[in-house]
């Protein structure tokens, strides 16, 4: 018996990363993301750079916006960002000025990462948690390369 709450961070999580399968599906880098306010999923979006033919379309962009968009707000301090992947330095310039209250990301970004450029880029009122569902965030991620690269062991 399946006992996640609907109201974890983990659902919510799980979410995300049916969003970066869809990119996945896609042929985008799978990318998903998930904006919550008061316990409920308000914007979804995954990563869209090719299919729009722009650099800025990544997964939290896209859900930051649709979110500003839901709430008629251009701030989301009663909101939570969960995404798969650590997010750049861009999409991090972002939730710092969108004053999210809190984002959770599952794979580190280890070659664009935020952390890489500057580590406290986030809104010093934002709650990070790190890590949850890395695995199976970076696995997608892997295999996406491995499939782009034409190899599929």
């Amino acid at each position: 018996m399946n006992t996640l709450s609907i109201h974890s961070d983990e659902h919510y999580m799980r979410q995300a990363l049916k969003e970066a399968e869809a990119a996945f599906e896609e042929q985008e880098i799978p990318v998903g993301a998930v904006v919550t306010c008061q316990n409920r999923i308000i914007a979804r979006a995954h990563n869209q750079v090719q299919r729009l033919n722009d650099v800025t379309a990544h997964a939290e962009m896209l859900a930051i916006t649709a979110a500003q968009n839901f709430l008629g707000s251009k701030y989301l301090d009663q909101c939570t960002l969960y995404v798969t992947l650590e997010p750049c330095t861009m999409c991090a310039g972002a939730l710092y000025w969108s004053r999210i209250a809190k984002v959770c990301y599952g794979a580190k970004d280890e070659k664009r990462g935020y952390h890489l450029a500057n580590p406290n880029i986030l809104h010093p009122q934002t709650t990070l948690i790190t890590g949850l569902l890395a695995d199976e965030s970076s696995e997608l991620i892997k295999s996406f390369f491995r499939k782009m690269r034409g190899n599929n062991s």
